[in-house]
């Protein structure tokens, strides 16, 4: 103990000397307070916990570069929503328009939004439960709805990867399985099966073989063996990705992060050398302007840019939990949010690309059809000779000519041309079909790729592409739930990770029976939307108006060695918590306004149909919102009423090796004073270093203490507001 300390002190001398609790702080020789007069809280100490503890702050993960984790955070953020929800919105809210409301809220809300959980991960290096727990006991529930969500959102999800590995299979053939409509047999007599021939040889190939998909939701029809064995393919990957934790997931990020991009960049100068490339590349860049005044696409765009990010999952903060202290997350937020924009224009060039080359096959194949319409109404009188343009040749019928043809037949026959059922054969109507999800990726694309020179070599790539896609993304929602409960309950990764996937395939068989894609687009629309945006919403107000936004940026100016720019302070104070409020009310009256319903593919139609959901549908529907959001008011009523401890009320204080865990939540000047020394108060003047600030939130004492991470995480001095122990 230092000679000169007021400890020692007394004891050479016989005047009176009164200690604060800033002079025990400061004393440098390393003391146990479990072991010692220092104990408080009469806690019994533990050696084993205490070694493991120490073997914990010591042994946590880190990246092996900054590399990797970059493409993890990529790798996480870019995932199949890039690729066919992004081209999507982009055709379906005015082309390049939408790109103007897209960048202008990613700036105001995503960025932001994303930095905030960056920082608050790398700084506290915990995982969401901790994190939350550790910035505001209160709304310690934020990092459960985080991890309930990421098991709902990772249910679906790798069904997803398992049809793509179905297809990916498939592929190691020619021609595609799905270029044509299979031949049946009816006695003697060879005939086109007539669901296929009513719809199309993708369409059949998808809904058919594929899912082999029921009428409704309330026809299960069974497991679908097919689909659960690759079920099962998919969260074998997914567990053996994760199963070392960032040690494995890692290192699987190096290829599942960078092969997509190889893949869209192939798929690009293939798709520009195609015929009608340019024209599909037109008409997604030709801006209608009128489309910005409309709310509903910014309603859309921020929806888009909310899950984009990966916000409010946990998955960011658990990526980041493991950098160093020091690293600039400000950069990364940056870098990885433009990534992620960039690589959604990069897939839309693509799509469009394939699309405009598809919708020049179809407007070919729609002018030959009616064509010979025509050349069988002048065969029979119906039509007049002299209707025909003198220059068409019909054996080299060009769309141009026909375009003519019929406007010359639609001014004559006006009184009698629907009865000819001629189709208009508009390239721009071929551009106009909007498709998005599975039907883009398994349906159009596919049928797109069926005429590329080479198509099975095209087809895997592009499949092995979503693999990769929905891989990556897999990791991070996993992530999202595996480090938060490891860290907070300790169980063993491996064996939790085991465990977690094989629940989750379980569970996941819900999916895989014939009604499964039904269940797919109901945890898709239902299970995440409403709870993370409120998630997030919360996320913000905990850290800019319980913990203090200047606090906050005090504490990024000394994690990254410079100060964050002002508008951080104004989008996590005021903007972005307005936007999201105002995003969650434009969803809730989605939600009402829209009829709960699910689109169901009817076989004897061959078509699709709109159906609404039965009572028991509903029932669930509702229970996924509920049940992902119960942990929100839960913990905070359990703990505002002292039902579960916070650790609020104990001052306990840990020296190791030079690093110290406090928690002095709610203790005055007073009850500090009277703890350590059973003095009046004003008997004890106690001066405080003005070096060190205090981090935690909601403490009245004067003493502030640094806030760099606890000595189970780091070096220095930190307030525990709640001690995991007692979560």
């Amino acid at each position: 103990m230092p000679k000169n300390s007021k400890v020692t002190q007394r004891e050479h001398s016989s005047e009176h000397v009164t200690e604060s609790v800033a002079d025990l702080l400061a004393h440098q020789e390393p003391v146990d307070y479990k072991r010692s007069v220092l104990n408080v809280t009469g806690e019994t100490w533990d050696k084993q916990k205490e070694g493991d503890e120490d073997l914990d702050a010591e042994n946590r993960p880190a990246w092996n570069s900054k590399l990797q984790y970059i493409l993890a955070q990529i790798g996480y953020s870019v995932g199949l929503g890039n690729v066919w929800r992004f081209p999507y919105l982009c055709q379906k809210n005015g082309g390049g328009a939408y790109l103007v409301p897209y960048l202008v809220l990613l700036v105001i809300i995503g960025l932001p939004l994303f930095f905030l959980e960056l920082a608050v991960g790398q700084r506290i290096r915990r995982g969401s439960i901790g994190v939350w727990n550790y910035i505001c006991p209160r709304l310690g529930g934020i990092g459960y709805a985080s991890c309930l969500v990421c098991f709902f959102v990772g249910l679906y999800y790798n069904v997803i990867i398992g049809w793509s590995i179905f297809y990916f299979f498939k592929s190691f053939q020619y021609p595609l399985p799905w270029s044509e409509c299979p031949i049946v047999k009816n006695g003697s007599v060879a005939v086109v099966e007539t669901e296929c021939e009513r719809s199309s040889a993708t369409t059949y190939f998808w809904y058919r073989e594929t899912l082999d998909i029921s009428n409704s939701i309330s026809e299960s029809g069974g497991l679908n063996w097919k689909m659960t064995l690759c079920l099962l393919v998919a969260w074998s990957l997914v567990g053996l990705a994760m199963i070392k934790g960032i040690q494995s997931s890692g290192k699987v990020m190096y290829f599942s992060s960078l092969f997509p991009y190889v893949v869209l960049v192939c798929f690009l100068v293939r798709g520009l050398l195609l015929r009608g490339a340019v024209d599909g590349i037109m008409h997604m860049f030709t801006p209608k302007l009128d489309k910005m005044l409309d709310p509903q696409v910014w309603r859309e765009a921020a929806t888009q840019v909310f899950f984009a990010l990966g916000l409010g999952f946990g998955g960011v903060i658990a990526f980041s939990s493991y950098n160093k202290q020091d690293n600039n997350c400000h950069f990364d937020a940056t870098l990885v949010s433009f990534i992620n924009f960039f690589t959604s224009v990069l897939a839309t060039l693509v799509v469009f690309a394939v699309l405009g080359f598809k919708a020049n096959i179809m407007n070919e194949k729609c002018v030959v059809e009616n064509a010979e319409k025509i050349l069988g109404y002048l065969n029979t009188n119906v039509l007049s000779h002299d209707l025909i343009p003198p220059h068409v040749n019909f054996s080299h019928l060009t769309a141009k000519d026909y375009n003519e043809m019929y406007r010359v037949i639609m001014t004559v026959k006006e009184g009698h041309f629907k009865e000819l059922g001629l189709d208009a054969c508009l390239l721009e109507d071929e551009l106009n079909k909007s498709v998005q999800g599975t039907g883009l990726a398994f349906i159009a694309f596919t049928e797109a790729m069926t005429h590329f020179p080479a198509s099975p070599f095209w087809s895997v790539m592009f499949f092995l592409m979503l693999i990769n896609l929905g891989l990556g993304s897999m990791i991070g929602t996993m992530s999202g739930i595996t480090t938060p409960i490891i860290d907070t309950f300790k169980v063993r990764k491996e064996v939790f990770t085991v465990g977690c996937c094989i629940f989750a395939f379980v569970v996941g068989l819900i999916f895989v029976q014939r009604s499964g894609n039904y269940f797919v687009t109901m945890f898709d629309d239902y299970s995440a939307t409403l709870p993370l945006t409120v998630v997030v919403i919360l996320e913000n107000i905990a850290v800019a108006w319980i913990y203090g936004t200047k606090k906050f940026m005090q504490e990024l100016t000394e994690m990254l060695g410079f100060r964050p720019y002002q508008f951080y302070y104004y989008t996590w104070k005021y903007v972005s918590p307005i936007c999201m409020a105002v995003l969650m009310t434009a969803s809730i009256i989605q939600l009402g306004v829209s009829p709960p319903g699910y689109s169901a593919w009817i076989r004897e139609e061959a078509a699709e149909k709109f159906l609404l959901y039965p009572t028991w549908a509903m029932a669930i529907l509702i229970s996924l919102i509920i049940l992902a959001s119960l942990p929100l008011p839960l913990v905070f009523i359990l703990r505002q009423f002292h039902l579960v401890s916070d650790g609020s009320n104990a001052l306990s204080v840990t020296y190791k090796k030079g690093r110290m865990m406090k928690d002095i939540s709610n203790l005055e000047d007073n009850d500090e004073t009277r703890f350590i020394l059973s003095k009046v108060p004003s008997e004890t003047p106690s001066p405080m270093p003005t070096h060190r600030s205090y981090l935690g939130p909601g403490s009245n004492s004067p003493m502030e203490m640094s806030s760099a991470p606890n000595g189970r995480y780091g070096s220095g001095y930190l307030l525990a507001s709640t001690p995991e122990s007692e979560l």
